[in-house]
């Protein structure tokens, strides 16, 4: 299976300066922005910070229907989101309790998922979003994509949002990119052995069903360094590795910023 990267250069000039955008507008997107520094960048009605380089970014909802639209200095940009088509996935075998899970453990569900919540949503000034990304998990194979629908024992369930990387338990993961750790959890009931890292300006990456979590909350992680290992903890049928990105609350798709041959 083969993956590509598609990067797209807009260039579009004001009256005074120069604005490029990397990516492809599509749906799930990552999209890194350039204009003059010191610029005032609104996309949508949400103003983003931008570096000292006048680097910013900013990200696609997998089912976002509408155009988007970038103010940069009052100067207004709009341009056409295209859709994409999403693969169906059934998962037969898993136990019913991670299916539907015991009423017993909706308050540990919602703990969790306001752990998770509150590490998507922070907005530093680190601008480590704006280097290249590499594979965390070497030779292994892609199981999973982003929007695919699962349907999970015959009921259906929510998109999956990340890539799936398959391979064996206690394998090597390898930080994608620098960052901060701002979530390192064994045992998440749906991710299991679950690392959150903060990249700067609204983007994190989720690394989920690890087997063994070696780096901590706190700790600057640099792009290659050893983080953990692969495992099949929480809602896993085997083991592997599910990739997430972000901007903030927006799931993206991590292909729009690795390139993957498998």
């Amino acid at each position: 299976m083969k993956f590509v990267l598609t990067i797209i250069f807009f260039f579009i000039t004001t009256s005074s300066y120069a604005v490029t955008f990397n990516g492809k507008f599509i749906q799930g997107s990552f999209i890194l922005g350039k204009t003059e520094p010191g610029s005032t960048v609104f996309i949508d009605k949400r103003k983003v910070k931008v570096t000292s380089k006048g680097f910013f970014v900013f990200g696609l909802g997998r089912d976002r229907k509408n155009d988007i639209v970038i103010k940069i200095n009052g100067k207004k940009i709009i341009k056409k989101v295209l859709k994409r088509e999403y693969k169906i996935q059934k998962i037969d075998g898993l136990e019913k309790t991670k299916v539907t899970p015991p009423e017993e453990v909706y308050e540990r569900i919602k703990n969790d998922n306001r752990l998770i919540g509150n590490a998507r949503a922070i907005n530093s000034d680190l601008t480590f979003f704006k280097e290249k990304f590499i594979i965390p998990v070497e030779n292994a194979i892609i199981t999973g994509v982003y929007g695919s629908q699962r349907i999970l024992n015959g009921i259906p369930k929510w998109p999956h949002y990340g890539l799936d990387f398959a391979a064996g338990k206690g394998t090597e993961i390898r930080a994608m990119l620098d960052g901060i750790v701002t979530l390192a959890k064994a045992d998440l009931f749906y991710t299991g052995g679950t690392l959150i890292f903060d990249h700067g300006h609204g983007i994190s990456t989720l690394y989920m069903h690890m087997e063994k979590l070696l780096v901590k909350e706190g700790q600057k992680v640099t792009q290659g360094d050893i983080i953990g290992t692969v495992g099949s903890t929480g809602r896993a049928t085997g083991a592997h590795l599910d990739v997430r990105l972000n901007w903030f609350k927006i799931r993206l798709d991590p292909a729009t910023v690795l390139k993957l041959s498998n």
